[in-house]
C-alpha cells in the first residue's frame, strides 16, 4: 500500500487478461500510487482519457495535479517535462500521435537526449515519452506514420516498442524507473489486442525476445510486425518450415547477442517493419546481422517494409502494411537446397 495525495492507494499484483490499453493503464497508474514524483501529463489525458482512452481514470482517481490536461502545443510539453525533471520530477507525457510529436522534436533532441551527458550525469532526464504510433486503423497521414528511425538515430535515447500486453505493462514500468529518458512507442494496430499479463514480471531495457522458437530462418520483428511475424511462421510450419520469430522490443539499445545468436543458429534471416525502408531501423538491423553474422549466412538478410511514400489513405493501407504473404515471400526467396535440388 502507497500513499497519493494523502489518499491510501492498493497496488496488488495482478494476474489476468486484458488489452494493451488496459496494460498501459494499469502501469500509469501503479507507477503514480507508488511514486509521488511520477506525472502523467498531455493533450486530452485528463477528463477524456486520452484520444485512445490510455489514460482514462487516472485523473479521477490521483487527481489533477498527477494527471493533467495541457495546450495544444507540443514543444511546450516537452520543455514543460524538461524543467520537471531536471527539479527532481518522473513526467509521463502522452503525444497524442507519432507526427502530432514532430513540433517537439528540437526538444527531445537538444536538451532531453544531452543534458545527462552535458552535465556529466548531474542532471538526468527520467522523462518518458509516450507516442502512439503505426497504422492499422484507417487513419489518415499525420496519425500513422512511424517515425522510430529518428529517435533510435539520437544517442542517448533508450527507444521501445512492445509487441504484448505483458511487456506493455512491464517495459512502461521500467521506463518510469529509468533515470534516463525513454521514448515508449505504442502501436495503436495492439491497443485492443488481448493477452495475459502479470503485474509482477519485470522487464530489462535493452533486451529482445524469443517469441517463437525455430531452426530454418529467423525473423526479426518489433512492435505490430511481431504478431504479423507469428502468422507467417504459423503458415511456414504447415508447409513444413521452422520460423524463428525475435521480437527487437528494444529499438535503441539493441540487443545484439539475442539477435546474432539467433541468426547464426538458422543461417538465415528476415526483417519486418511497417516503417518505409530507406535509412530505417530495418536496415540498421540488417546491417548488423551482416556484419556480425556474414561467415553463418546461406543467404542474404531479405527486409519487409512498408514503402517508401508518405503513409497510404485508409482505404489502401493493407497494400501499404506488410502482411504474412509478403514475409512469406522473402523467406521463399532465401536459399534452400531443398528446392535447389528439386
Amino acid at each position: 500500500m502507497t500513499m497519493a495525495n494523502d489518499i491510501e492507494i492498493e497496488t496488488p499484483h495482478v494476474v489476468g487478461t486484458m488489452t494493451m490499453a488496459a496494460a498501459i493503464n494499469r502501469a500509469l497508474a501503479d507507477a503514480i500510487a507508488e511514486d509521488p514524483d511520477v506525472v502523467v501529463f498531455g493533450e486530452d489525458v485528463g477528463a477524456l482519457g486520452g484520444v485512445f482512452r490510455i489514460t482514462d481514470g487516472l485523473a479521477e482517481r490521483f487527481g489533477e495535479d498527477r494527471c493533467f490536461d495541457t495546450p495544444l502545443a507540443e514543444s511546450g510539453i516537452m520543455g514543460t517535462a524538461v524543467g520537471m525533471a531536471m527539479n527532481g520530477m518522473r513526467p509521463v507525457v502522452e503525444m497524442q500521435f507519432d507526427a502530432f510529436a514532430l513540433p517537439a522534436f528540437e526538444q527531445v533532441v537538444s536538451h532531453v537526449a544531452k543534458m545527462g551527458n552535458r552535465t556529466r550525469g548531474a542532471l538526468r532526464m527520467p522523462i518518458v515519452i509516450r507516442i502512439p504510433f503505426g497504422g492499422g486503423i484507417g487513419g489518415v497521414e499525420h496519425h500513422c506514420d512511424s517515425s522510430e528511425a529518428y529517435y533510435a538515430h539520437t544517442p542517448g535515447l533508450t527507444v521501445l516498442s512492445p509487441s504484448t500486453p505483458q511487456d506493455a505493462y512491464s517495459l512502461l514500468r521500467a521506463a518510469i524507473a529509468s533515470p534516463d529518458p525513454v521514448v515508449f512507442l505504442e502501436p495503436k494496430k495492439l491497443y485492443w489486442s488481448k493477452g495475459e499479463v502479470d503485474t509482477s514480471v519485470t522487464a530489462d531495457l535493452g533486451t529482445a525476445r524469443i517469441a517463437r522458437e525455430g531452426t530454418d530462418v529467423t525473423v526479426l520483428a518489433y512492435s505490430a510486425m511481431v504478431p504479423v511475424a507469428l502468422e507467417a511462421a504459423e503458415i511456414a510450419a504447415s508447409e513444413g518450415r521452422s520460423v524463428q520469430v525475435i521480437d527487437v522490443r528494444s529499438l535503441s539499445p539493441f540487443d545484439d547477442a539475442t539477435v546474432t545468436a539467433a541468426v547464426r543458429s538458422t543461417g538465415r534471416a528476415v526483417v519486418v517493419a511497417e516503417a518505409p525502408g530507406y535509412v530505417s531501423v530495418a536496415s540498421e538491423i540488417q546491417a548488423r546481422v551482416f556484419e556480425r553474422c556474414f561467415e553463418y549466412l546461406e543467404a542474404p538478410v531479405r527486409r519487409v517494409t512498408g514503402f517508401d511514400t508518405p503513409f497510404a489513405p485508409p482505404k489502401l493501407e493493407h497494400w501499404y502494411l506488410p502482411d504474412a504473404d509478403r514475409v512469406l515471400d522473402a523467406i521463399d526467396s532465401l536459399h534452400w537446397d531443398d528446392e535447389a535440388t528439386e
